[in-house]
């Protein structure tokens, strides 16, 4: 592959609902730029893109692709990288990825479908990382599909920026060809997506004459000489019309909605064109940092003429193609077999060879420049986010923005003895997807897998066995109870052996009462009067409640907000040891605290959820049923509320499943760890059971 210039390249992401059809779309212009020799189909797993196995068996795309095609354009030769993005809600983290290095993105529709919640999730990222769009509509071939309808929701949903650049012609009730709005020109498809002219049908007439009113309107806005001219009636030429379309685009304040079949690749020509004619180059933008040395703000031109630096925005660790870097190179020019500063992990590293993924095949280069987007092998010490630079000029770019992972289980080996392995393949998967996470629970003696989504879990299990050869099972995790008393008491505990020789006697008169600290296990006093205890003998009293706060004697859970107060006792001059005394407290202890009111306490989250005002009704319902508390609602401007409410963590368990089905997938959320507070009855009673069974077995 020819190596482009910045101002040759566009980078693209394609976004979309689940099934909405973008890895189509990609092998669409694969096809037609000469990628391929025939088009895969997602059904049939031969798709460039889709290449895991585990996408292949489910059918969906997984992690994002990038597919770098050549074409040629109306001023000359440009390369476009393609990024195919996951429609699937779980994997969210891999389009954070792919729209941190975009500069344009296209939004693909099925037209029968219509507007769906990973359309208006694609708007929104877009929207929020300012990134000029294409509405795509596939599906044009279904007879039952309304473009007309989809363009009206459209213009409803996101308002006057959405404008119609071309308009379907139908005959026989098929999809034969489009009006091209922009020229007013019919256009016949012959073959795939080569068109013919054609006479514009009558009946497109009407809906013609509003579309193209709509953007000589938008043409005339860009400068008062063009609104003079416009009202006075004089036409503009092609020539003005494309560089003022072409300015409104990029700036986002119009988003041409362009149409064509998927299935049988057509419409994809105008597409390449659109790509080519509409779309900035990464030379329209800054890339924004740090200047290490300095500390202060460094932006910069992507520009190819000044020093190298470039950031890292995915990773890819898979067994058998090897680690491989992606990353967007910001300035100046990478070249192979040289080295490069990782700044944020201060060490040097080796490049050797440059390549263009594409799919799963490396294509070699002999230079990456500024703009561009390429891979570099088996560097040790970078990651996903680090930014590679030169020694002399140490920048650091932004990391990705990349969604926190709230679902969890807890994961176990089938097979003793494969846990490290285990470990080594999760740091491996963790390293390509950022969304995952990896949470040892040491109180609760169980490891915690954290994702997304329930899909991604299950997509992670099947990755460890299919790629690792290691299975786990996934269970519902154990909540972190803490036990504690409400009532004050007095009790003795007296530990006395006999058995020849030196005996074992302690004897103390202990005070348990609530301390009102729930941070510290235990407070520790003494007013022991007249050496009935002798004071060397205390800290074996205090090691004895070290031990007993670590499992209380309710349930087996850690014992916090007690305070213990020794008040008497009696010792022998020859039998009493320090490991008496603490035999001793710890008989207090489990008396003391079964008798002053033991109580277990549940974790609390502060949760916010964010959903569209229509879902808050069964938000705050499912919330109450979850027996949490709302604590109140705040708008957020954008349409939507912000529910704020304490919850139990463990009737989290499960909510993100419920919260989409209830909310059609577009309600989020968020949580933290709050405070601890007392469980109610049943709660304990099932807590105090389930540990009696246990200790049975």
């Amino acid at each position: 592959m020819n190596v482009y210039g910045t101002s040759q390249i566009r980078n693209v992401v394609l976004l979309g609902h689940g099934g909405a059809g973008k890895t189509t779309v990609a092998e669409a212009m694969a096809l037609l730029t000469g990628v391929t020799k025939r088009m895969g189909k997602v059904t049939d797993g031969n798709t460039i893109s889709d290449y895991d196995k585990e996408e292949i068996k489910r059918q969906f795309s997984i992690s994002t692709s990038l597919i770098p095609l050549e074409y040629k354009g109306e001023s000359g030769p440009i390369k476009i990288n393609l990024l195919d993005t996951p429609g699937f809600f779980d994997f969210v983290g891999e389009v954070e990825e792919a729209v941190s290095v975009a500069d344009a993105a296209i939004i693909v529709v099925n037209c029968k479908a219509g507007i769906e919640v990973g359309t208006e999730k694609a708007w929104e990222l877009c929207e929020k990382f300012n990134l000029p769009r294409i509405i795509f509509v596939t599906n044009m071939d279904d007879d039952h599909a309304s473009y007309r309808e989809l363009v009206l929701k459209l213009e409803t949903r996101f308002g006057r920026k959405i404008a119609p650049f071309q308009l379907p012609i139908r005959e026989n009730e098929k999809f034969v060809g489009f009006v091209n709005v922009v020229k007013m020109a019919g256009r016949r498809f012959t073959n795939l997506s080569d068109y013919e002219e054609c006479p514009i049908p009558d009946y497109v007439e009407k809906n013609l004459g509003i579309a193209r009113e709509a953007l000589m309107e938008a043409v005339a806005e860009t400068s008062e000489e063009y609104m003079e001219r416009y009202f006075s009636g004089e036409e503009f030429t092609q020539e003005e019309i494309s560089e003022a379309l072409r300015t409104f685009v990029i700036d986002g304040s119009i988003v041409p909605v362009m149409m064509g079949s998927g299935i049988n690749c057509q419409g994809f020509r105008v597409l390449l064109q659109a790509i080519d004619k509409y779309f900035p180059t990464p030379d329209k933008y800054e890339c924004v940092g740090v200047d290490v040395s300095t500390g202060e703000r460094f932006t910069a031109k992507y520009n190819d003429n000044v020093s190298l630096s470039a950031r890292v925005f995915k990773t890819i660790a898979d067994p058998f193609i090897g680690k491989y870097s992606l990353m967007k190179i910001c300035t100046g020019t990478l070249k192979p077999d040289s080295t490069i500063y990782n700044v944020n992990k201060d060490a040097e590293e080796k490049v050797g060879k440059l390549y263009l993924l594409r799919g799963k095949d490396q294509i070699e280069v002999p230079e990456l420049k500024a703009g561009d987007i390429g891979a570099v092998a088996k560097l040790n010490v970078t990651q996903t986010g680090d930014t590679i630079a030169v020694r002399t000029a140490p920048i650091v770019y932004h990391k990705p923005q990349i969604s926190t992972p709230y679902t969890y289980m807890a994961y176990k080996a089938v097979n003793k003895g494969d846990d490290d392995k285990i470990s080594s393949a999760l740091a491996k998967l963790m390293e390509e997807d950022l969304t995952l996470k990896m949470v040892n629970d040491a109180e609760n003696r169980q490891a915690l897998l954290y994702a997304i989504g329930d899909q991604q879990l299950d997509v992670v299990v099947s990755k460890l066995l299919n790629r690792y050869k290691v299975e786990v099972t996934l269970d519902k995790p154990k909540f972190a109870f803490r036990e504690t008393i409400k009532k004050k008491v007095k009790v003795q505990g007296k530990h006395k052996k006999q058995s020849g020789g030196h005996g074992q006697y302690g004897d103390v008169i202990m005070e348990f009462e609530p301390s009102g600290d729930m941070e510290t296990p235990y407070i520790f006093e003494e007013k022991v009067f007249g050496g009935s205890v002798p004071k060397n003998y205390f800290p074996a009293v205090e090691k004895g409640l070290q031990d007993c706060v670590l499992k209380g004697p309710l349930a087996g859970y850690p014992v916090v907000g007690v305070k213990a107060t020794l008040l008497d006792g009696s010792y022998h001059p020859v039998d009493s040891s320090e490991m008496a005394f603490k035999m001793a407290t710890i008989l207090a202890f489990k008396k003391g605290f079964m008798d002053a009111g033991p109580v277990l306490l549940e974790p609390i989250a502060s949760l916010k959820v964010t959903v569209p005002d229509k879902f808050t009704g069964d938000v705050m319902g499912d919330l109450n049923r979850r027996r949490g508390r709302v604590l109140g609602m705040n708008s957020d401007h954008h349409g939507k509320q912000i529910i704020e409410a304490d919850i139990p963590m463990s009737e989290l368990y499960g909510y993100n499943t419920d919260l989409r089905s209830m909310t059609g997938g577009i309600g989020i959320y968020e949580y933290e760890f709050a405070r601890y507070e007392q469980a109610p009855g049943d709660v304990q009673k099932k807590e105090v059971e389930a540990r009696a069974a246990k200790e049975e077995e």
